[in-house]
């Protein structure tokens, strides 16, 4: 069996997740590559050390140049905040290195764009790039995705999708670098409602064309952080404060070019919500509901049985014959968030052992850029904002 060599950058939340992945996938899956950690690198010596023996990485570094120019790496796992993914993805893109890159792809339509051509020029060479929408891979929505694809739910009109979080409802919470503009690039926007244009455009396979959109900054000024602080940051001890310079709400209409009209809503200020996703469709046949605070389930209702038996039925995802779930427990027994990481690595390894393009490509994440691009400036202008396609944008 062949290796693929990671150098991972960023050690933090998504750090800790991909580094459960890639100690697991192998041993959770038959694979023609066997993933080994090589390196993972951050900007203190002390504390990446610390996060290399901890997350079972083999060495550390402080430099990620260093670890783009190793030639004992063969792929590039970005873990970083937004406003270094550009940098680093075209480095190891021109160094012949496999790219896995957090979402957003980046802070700007114009970097994504830059990122896009240079993963499609890399395709050439045989280097593959992806982005690491990860909900893609929960068994349910891939379930969902199917049953669309299959035409159970006949022709979409309505999708209906929220993501709701609350871990910044406290004014007193610090100026984390996710509230910075500079640094994220947007906020709930970019932060968890990527994910929802991303999932709700993979499952009907259908592309949002136009929005109409408002944001909302609820808390304007927040004390700064002593540290670099992330999702679970403690009191700073600080009398400074700074502004918060990105969205703590997104709300917006949308059309998609198979006909459907659809709503989402992205905000960090759903008190009593840590990490609620749902996304409806209903269909001309029937609907489904997915809910990741149930991520085990699918609702489905199935408008071609007689009334007498119709009513939304739940679906157990935990069949060996359901998507990835082969590889876990026997029938009934759930999977968690962290499964969706050794999923998506798993496609992601059979790709490039294939010479094939993993999704979602670059191109695919910069349509989602166009998205959340278009929704800025519908909220700034207040008015119905077209969104200009990828194939154009690259």
């Amino acid at each position: 069996m062949g290796q693929l060599r990671v150098g991972m950058v960023g050690y933090a939340f998504m750090g800790a997740a991909h580094s459960q992945a890639w100690r697991t996938v192998n041993r959770a899956f038959d694979l023609p590559l066997s993933a080994r950690m090589s390196v993972v690198c951050g900007r203190d010596e002390e504390k990446v050390a610390a996060a290399a023996a901890k997350l079972g990485w083999e060495g550390h570094a402080t430099d990620w140049r260093a670890v783009v120019a190793r030639d004992d790496i063969d792929l590039v796992d970005i873990c970083t905040p937004g406003d270094t993914h550009r940098e680093i993805a075209l480095a190891a893109l021109a160094a012949g290195k496999h790219v896995l890159c957090e979402k957003p792809l980046a802070n700007t339509v114009a970097e994504a764009r830059e990122m896009a051509a240079a993963a499609a020029q890399a395709r050439s060479r045989g280097v593959r790039a992806m982005c690491a929408f990860n909900y893609r891979r929960v068994p349910a929505v891939a379930l969902m995705r199917k049953l669309v694809a299959d035409g159970r739910i006949g022709t979409i009109r309505h999708v209906r999708a929220v993501y709701l979080q609350d871990w910044i409802v406290d004014p007193e919470f610090p100026l984390v670098w996710r509230l910075r503009r500079d640094v994220a690039g947007s906020g709930a926007l970019g932060d968890i409602g990527a994910h929802i244009v991303d999932l709700t455009q993979y499952v009907t396979g259908q592309s949002i064309t136009g929005v109409s959109a408002l944001t909302e900054t609820f808390v304007r000024e927040r004390p700064l952080p002593t540290a670099a602080a992330g999702l679970s940051a403690e009191g700073n001890g600080s009398t400074g404060r700074g502004p918060v310079t990105v969205d703590d709400a997104a709300l917006f209409l949308a059309r998609l070019d198979g006909g459907a009209v659809a709503t989402y809503e992205a905000t960090r200020f759903a008190t009593g919500r840590k990490n609620g996703l749902r996304v409806e469709l209903n269909g001309s046949l029937g609907s489904l509901v997915f809910d990741f605070e149930r991520m085990n389930e699918l609702e489905f209702y199935d408008a071609a049985l007689p009334t007498t038996e119709q009513g939304f039925s739940r679906i157990l995802v935990t069949e060996p014959d359901h998507p990835y779930m082969a590889a876990w427990w026997p029938a009934g027994h759930p999977i968690g968030y962290e499964h969706t990481f050794t999923h998506e690595f798993r496609d992601l390894i059979e790709a490039i052992a294939a010479g094939q393009d993993p999704t979602p490509s670059f191109a695919d994440a910069l349509q989602v850029q166009l998205v959340l691009d278009a929704v800025e400036r519908s909220a700034a202008a207040s008015a119905w904002v077209d969104v200009e396609t990828a194939l154009a944008a690259v």
